[in-house]
């Protein structure tokens, strides 16, 4: 994608990292399925970092109910797993374009890592968070601060994770994030972090190849 920037390589690093400001969920989306049906063996692993305009998206097996009220929020159904989520300004999306083969992870093993980037991040700031087994994102004394979603094709991965940053959360009233009634939301600059979206995106970036072992 020509919006997206290449970061410089860091070194002994297999995986690119793209940044982009806000893009539309639709391209994105499209981008990223080009980006896997044409890979090839050599190509190299990206992790795009970017915003949305304000957009519902709803998993592949998504229930209908999880969309409590009518809002005027666009809802657009994905390839994705898990239920339906919210993505808006503020808010630092990282969609992890993945050979998994070639790194030897599997999907369980790679929810791991992404969830472990995000607490390490949120670590740096003195910010107690953890990861769920039964439910898969990072949560702050039980507030969901970053949701998780992938689709796996032909042993690679696209989508990623939404990490809450400094965004408006009312939108997220309207449904049952990821699918669960009453579940609360929070983000980071209500948890006292100053620091701005493009310094967690660098961070996230960062902490994300990290974890998926990819700096030599």
């Amino acid at each position: 994608m020509d919006a997206l920037r290449l970061e410089p390589r860091a070194w002994g690093s297999d995986i690119r990292i793209r940044h982009a400001g806000p893009l539309d969920y639709l391209s994105t989306w499209q981008a990223m399925k080009d980006f896997t049906a044409s890979r090839t063996p050599l190509t190299a692993d990206e992790i795009w970092l970017l915003q949305h305009p304000p957009v519902y998206t709803q998993g592949i097996a998504g229930r209908s109910e999880h969309l409590l009220h009518n809002n005027g929020i666009l809802v657009i159904r994905t390839d994705r797993g898990g239920q339906i989520t919210y993505h808006g300004p503020g808010q630092v999306v990282a969609y992890l374009m993945l050979d998994l083969r070639r790194l030897k992870l599997g999907v369980r093993e790679l929810v791991r890592k992404m969830e472990g980037a995000v607490v390490d991040l949120l670590q740096d700031y003195g910010i107690r968070a953890s990861g769920s087994a039964d439910a898969p994102g990072v949560y702050v004394e039980g507030a969901k601060i970053a949701a998780l979603g992938l689709k796996i094709k032909n042993g690679c991965c696209y989508h990623g994770l939404a990490l809450n940053v400094n965004m408006d959360l009312f939108p997220f009233a309207a449904i049952n994030p990821c699918g669960y009634s009453g579940l609360q939301v929070t983000q980071a600059s209500d948890l006292g972090v100053t620091d701005g979206l493009e310094v967690l995106s660098l961070r996230l970036g960062e902490q994300l190849r990290t974890r998926l072992g990819s700096i030599g």
